[in-house]
């Protein structure tokens, strides 16, 4: 709290109490404590989404319903949403999707919806949405497991809040109004860097496995219109003669006759470029023979070959890592690399835009996306001498080690601002730090 008060050139107030809830701590002598029940009341009121437009209940607050939200079929029995009314998400794997509605409309029935009585709504939204109060929220619900876990209105109104004067929520409210928008200036600006170091990451990519390193070598027409000139000693071939591919139909339900394996899944793949023993790998059952077919080794490249997004198709991980019961798993692909084919140049091809187009060309399906096993073949590729793709992999890990090293530092600065977004809302609408004089 010191360090808040430093940073924040703001003070704490001249006198304090004990609130006597554990989790709002110690607050500001003149402040009130109060039951939620007290200065809300809920709003049950049933309506159709025909007549309330539908709306989303997020992290980011309350707002019109989202695309990608799960639609309901029953748009006749969803709740009431008043313009100034707190909307908060009753389930534990929601934690945090909650807000202050500004327009009218109609939410699920998951949700819990109140008026506040005599609170200023943007101070209520800086209260409710503060982390202490989240954790109260579900710590007074009911469930079987964690994210299962649910909180009635009837146990909501039982959460005690300390209350300031209508002024002075005013005043906490402008306050946090101008220092979160200014936190979230900064942390866009990094987030904004970051992607522009992504960028940057891929143009060098792109460059070296389709001109090399080399700036001085003669290029030649490659013969396929979309690639343009290459290097004069590259050639262009098709994926089928660099690579022997190994399509997988592994998955993780349980069959007889079978021994523990560990799988490496689609999302391992999707959400890694590397597969490496960090990764925690689902733990199966295959057959000897699938075990001895679809085993992965290092070197080896693998690809989503079909998502419900056509732009998630192709997307690949090179394996850093192997175990004898480490198996590639269904909706994937493995590319090995045969002779003069090194592995981890294929890879950084792979994140190229030259081989997304041509995977998004193949890709075919309506809910489902997918690429045949001919398509893959298909794919053209250059291929320099092995001593040059060596090169080049050096070339592309060393840039990408200063990259990477750059986004590593954004990241962590955008977690601490958003840290002290987070203790700056709970002090202030705590009274842990002196808003008005």
């Amino acid at each position: 709290m010191e360090t808040l008060t430093k940073t924040a050139k703001i003070k704490k107030y001249p006198a304090y109490k004990n609130s006597g809830v554990e989790w709002i701590g110690e607050i500001p002598k003149h402040w009130d404590v109060k039951r939620l029940g007290s200065k809300f009341s809920e709003r049950r009121v049933k309506v159709s989404d025909k007549d309330f437009p539908p709306l989303s209940v997020t992290k980011n607050g309350i707002v019109p319903q989202l695309a990608t939200a799960a639609k309901s079929n029953d748009g006749d029995n969803r709740r009431l949403v008043k313009k100034g009314d707190f909307v908060i998400n009753s389930r534990s794997d929601r934690k945090g999707s909650s807000g202050i509605a500004f327009e009218d409309g109609s939410v699920s029935l998951i949700n819990i919806v109140i008026e506040p009585n005599g609170i200023n709504p943007i101070f209520c939204n800086y209260l409710l949405k503060g982390y202490s109060f989240i954790e109260e929220f579900y710590r007074m619900g009911h469930g079987i497991v964690a994210d299962l876990w649910t909180t009635r209105y009837d146990e909501m109104k039982n959460i005690k809040v300390a209350i300031p004067s209508l002024k002075e929520q005013t005043a906490i409210a402008n306050f946090l109004d101008q220092k979160t928008q200014d936190l979230d200036t900064a942390i866009s600006q990094k987030q904004n860097l970051i992607k522009l170091l992504e960028e940057r990451k891929k143009i060098i990519i792109q460059d070296a496995v389709t001109k090399g390193i080399d700036k001085t070598a003669k290029l030649k027409k490659s013969g396929v219109e979309w690639i343009g000139e290459i290097p004069e000693h590259w050639e262009v071939k098709k994926m089928k003669y660099l690579v022997k591919m190994i399509v997988s139909n592994v998955d993780k339900h349980t069959k007889p006759l079978e021994e523990p394996v560990r799988l490496c899944n689609y999302v391992d793949v999707y959400k890694n470029n590397f597969i490496s023993e960090n990764i925690e790998f689902m733990e199966v059952t295959a057959t000897k023979d699938e075990i001895k077919n679809y085993k992965i080794k290092i070197g080896d490249v693998i690809i989503t070959k079909d998502s419900e997004d056509w732009m998630d198709i192709g997307v690949p991980a090179l394996v850093k890592y192997e175990e004898d019961n480490l198996i590639c798993g269904y909706h994937l692909t493995i590319l090995r690399p045969k002779k003069n084919t090194l592995g981890s140049y294929l890879f950084y091809s792979l994140l190229t835009h030259n081989i997304n187009k041509q995977f998004s060309v193949g890709a075919n399906g309506v809910t489902r996306y997918g690429i045949s096993h001919n398509v893959v073949k298909s794919i053209w590729l250059l291929s320099p001498p092995l001593s040059e793709q060596k090169q080049i992999v050096s070339h592309i890990e060393s840039a990408s080690k200063k990259i990477d090293e750059a986004i590593s530092l954004q990241k962590k600065q955008i977690k601490k601002l958003k840290e002290y977004k987070s203790v700056l809302i709970d002090a202030a609408v705590t009274g842990k730090i002196q808003i008005v004089n």
